[in-house]
């Protein structure tokens, strides 16, 4: 996840202020029951005002990267929202505190992590969030379940360079309620 909001204000959810963008939410969890989080994440997430889910990957299960710890469950989901990029990152933040998110050190096990990938066509490069995400291309465990939904945002070198990566599709459905 991109670094915590800093001192001051949150951005406000107003809806209204930014024109609806196609955004594309990496999901992953490794503490406690991962699965069911992503799913209580993405129903968060299309409850955000403006917002809504439009596709979600599969389920998938893969080694933590530059980590230790229990296996991660991934997904990626596909939103329409009319927020803006910076209340979006403070939204998924919220979502993931009240998930019980901590931030110890970096790439410490999670109860939820909520990275926002894309945000339409959008560069971002801010202290607060980055996109598209810098590691984007790094990581199967995105690579693969963005492809699933989004196979245009994801250059087949890309995949190439991440297929050694262990990643094992689990389900093709796993966040009913959407």
């Amino acid at each position: 996840m991109n670094p915590a909001p800093q001192s001051g204000a949150a951005p406000a959810l107003r809806p209204d202020d930014h024109p609806a963008t196609t955004a594309y939410i990496g999901l992953g969890a490794n503490l406690g029951d991962a699965a069911a989080a992503l799913g209580a994440a993405a129903r968060a997430i299309h409850a955000l005002p403006g917002t809504r889910v439009l596709r979600a990957s599969s389920l998938y299960r893969s080694a933590p990267v530059d980590a230790t710890g229990p296996d991660y469950h991934n997904a990626v989901v596909a939103v329409r929202t009319a927020l803006a990029p910076q209340a979006l990152l403070s939204a998924l933040q919220a979502i993931e505190a009240a998930a019980g998110r901590e931030r110890p050190y970096r790439n410490a096990p999670r109860t939820l992590d909520l990275d926002i990938l894309f945000f339409g066509e959008q560069a971002i490069d801010t202290a607060t969030l980055t996109v598209p995400h810098p590691r984007l291309r790094e990581r199967a465990f995105v690579l693969l379940p963005l492809a699933e939904i989004a196979p245009r945002q994801v250059h087949p070198d890309w995949l190439a360079a991440v297929q050694d990566q262990r990643i094992e599709k689990l389900a093709t459905v796993w966040c009913e309620g959407l």
